[in-house]
């Protein structure tokens, strides 16, 4: 059963009128979501959503979800249970879409996980992170420069996106004259994933989506070839040229890296920024506490954001052997959905769950993973572009605050935030 938009604010709701597996859940109101997904954790076990009912031609499809934050931290640390491949998104991509692309390092299981991930981990060496930071401050300080200078109304396209896009893409050593393409194809490729779309779209998507990340693909085909023959000392050159060990990725595998890298890393630190400045809009107390000591509170604040806002709500997992968990003997085969987003809100972790506490300790949010093999590969990166960007922004005299609320994409899988309106409050005398 759907729960009413307009009432699910104003009474507790019950676990039976929630369903996670309707694009219309999706939909609703932040606060009503929250309190479907606390009305879940009350439940003695997991709850099952069926997606699909079976048919004569097709077995029933759906899934298990934990959402309490102690079984979503023992999954992700099993595994050999909690298998990532065949893979961690809905819909699972086709298998020749696989074959064709390579498998991204998310919907892989050790040993390829293990493996992949130690070539991509080595190439990241303590010199190629010193230049990196070194590289956010003059980034973080050339956009907010920008922004000053053209006054622009819209804070996701003008400032949140191209922190970690420029990061990233000054990191693998993208030429400028790729950019705007690329730039583009994340956004064809990551529009709609998890979003409600009318038939006309579902039909349209998948090919172009396919097409984006087929562009994105020979582009890094291209750079690797030139890095083989001639490295340059970025990530790219890193990751292709053989190391000590002699592993490299070949052009598929840099494809898939490259595409997660630019989707995943891009998208989810510019939605933390964008939830950031609405987060310190909404609780001046607590902008004002960041801004009396910046050095003092802003890691604890960059953790609080991604705890509150929780940039990927959810991974799924497929149960390899028969295993139980939160009163519940799951068989292989079973699928089940990690909602970070839940675990983020569990009342028998966090105190005052829904508050924003920058100054939140012990804080063992699950925004970068539950932690295991799959922890994410990316985390201290993000951490960095977060407070380096927000370390100018709120060093400047000029003071922004959000205006209303972000326009979000509706996503089951991610908190994306596709608009949010800015203005500047006037110099204090």
């Amino acid at each position: 059963m759907r729960v009413p938009a307009q009432t699910a604010e104003r009474r507790t709701l019950q676990p039976h009128e929630v369903n996670l597996a309707q694009p219309s859940f999706w939909q609703l109101p932040q606060a009503a979501r929250l309190e479907a997904f606390a009305a879940l954790r009350r439940l003695e076990r997991p709850a099952y959503f069926m997606e699909r009912p079976a048919s004569w031609r097709r077995p029933e499809r759906g899934f298990y979800a934990l959402v309490k934050h102690a079984d979503v931290v023992r999954a992700s640390r099993l595994p050999k249970v909690f298998a990532s491949a065949p893979a961690v998104t809905t819909p699972e991509p086709a298998r020749w879409v696989r074959c064709l692309f390579g498998e991204s390092m998310v919907n892989l299981d050790d040993p390829h996980h293990a493996q992949l991930r130690r070539v991509v981990s080595r190439a990241f060496t303590p010199r190629l992170l010193a230049a990196a930071e070194e590289d956010i401050c003059r980034v973080a300080g050339r956009i907010v420069d920008d922004m000053i200078a053209q006054r622009p109304g819209e804070f996701v396209s003008s400032v949140a996106s191209r922190m970690p896009f420029e990061v990233i893409c000054n990191l693998m050593g993208i030429p400028e004259h790729y950019r705007p393409e690329i730039a583009g194809q994340i956004n064809h490729a990551s529009e709609n994933v998890g979003v409600k779309r009318t038939l006309g779209a579902r039909l349209r998507m998948p090919g172009r989506g396919l097409r984006a990340l087929a562009r994105m693909h020979l582009m890094m085909a291209t750079l690797g070839r030139e890095r083989r023959r001639q490295p340059t000392g970025d990530l790219i050159s890193a990751l292709v040229c053989a190391d000590v060990h002699g592993q490299k990725l070949n052009a598929r595998q840099l494809g898939a890296f490259f595409s997660l890298l630019m989707v995943a890393g891009v998208e989810t630190t510019r939605n933390a920024i964008a939830h950031a400045l609405t987060l310190l809009t909404s609780n001046p107390e607590q902008r004002a506490l960041l801004t009396s000591d910046f050095d003092r509170y802003a890691d604890g604040a960059v953790e609080e954001v991604v705890r509150h806002s929780t940039p990927i709500i959810q991974f799924r997992r497929t149960v390899t052997a028969e295993y139980s968990l939160g009163g519940r003997t799951f068989r292989p085969g079973d699928k089940v959905v990690l909602y970070y987003a839940s675990a983020n809100r569990d009342e028998a972790v966090f105190t005052d769950p829904d508050a924003f506490d920058i100054t939140r300790t012990p804080n063992p949010h699950l925004g970068y993973g539950g932690g295991g093999p799959h922890f994410c590969l990316g985390a201290h990166l993000a951490r960095l572009e977060i407070k380096g960007l927000f370390r100018e922004l709120l060093s400047r005299p000029q003071a922004l605050r959000a205006v209303g609320i972000p326009e979000l994409a509706g996503s089951n899988f991610d908190n994306r935030v596709r608009a949010l309106r800015f203005t500047f409050d006037p110099p204090v005398a």
